[in-house]
């Protein structure tokens, strides 16, 4: 009989609640379908079997995906950029925190959030801090976003922007505002871009002490 895939259960003082890296045995994997930048593929995982004893083979579909940034630039108002964009998928115009995919070759997401705030905001920054990261649909994408607070803000010069907007890109318009008024747009409904919403209820929760707690971004 082959060996049970559940995790452990952990209880009482040891427990932890933390998100872990874990692999359930795979027995194979197909490539669906390749585009530029993500994928899809389905995997046959070996997973514990629905009567508690041993295991069974399940299909599981989902999007490969190489990750994204996105920036949640404070001015010394305390000011946040929000910049709206056409989403085909959605059928919306959304406003959203600067950001995009981690799509050249050796870039992290800290070096991805620096180059789409100057490409999408002519801005520069030179303090830069950790927000939360995640994963914004777990249960069919491989995409993980990585969310950054900069301040410290500067205007880039035109003639130094090595880019050219096209696309959904070139009708992007742009407004700044408070903090406490992109929460009630958030409360209110009013704005859908997951990154958009936890970097803006993350910065306010960190505004308590004066961004004090966030973790400097490396």
């Amino acid at each position: 009989m082959a060996s049970d895939t559940r995790p452990a259960t952990v209880t009482g003082a040891d427990a932890k609640i933390a998100d872990a890296p874990a692999s359930w045995p795979v027995e194979r994997s197909e490539e669906r379908f390749r585009g530029p930048k993500c994928g899809m593929r389905t995997d046959w995982v070996r997973m514990p079997a629905v009567d508690g004893e041993g295991t069974t083979v399940a299909a599981r579909d989902y999007m490969e995906h190489p990750g994204a940034a996105a920036v949640l630039a404070v001015d010394g108002d305390g000011r946040v950029l929000l910049q709206r964009q056409y989403r085909h998928p959605t059928g919306h115009t959304m406003w959203e925190l600067p950001a995009g995919m981690i799509d050249v070759a050796g870039e992290g997401p800290l070096a991805t959030a620096r180059r789409e705030l100057v490409e999408e905001a002519g801005l520069r920054a030179e303090e830069w801090y950790e927000l939360p990261d995640f994963f914004p649909s777990p249960g069919f994408s491989a995409e993980r976003i990585w969310l950054f607070l900069a301040r410290g803000l500067s205007e880039v010069p035109a003639e130094e922007i090595d880019f050219v907007r096209q696309h959904e890109e070139t009708d992007l318009a742009a407004e700044w505002v408070s903090l406490e008024e992109a929460v009630g747009l958030v409360m209110g409904g009013a704005l859908h871009n997951g990154a958009t919403i936890i970097g803006i209820l993350a910065a306010h929760a960190a505004a308590r002490d004066g961004f004090a707690s966030l973790r400097p971004a490396r």
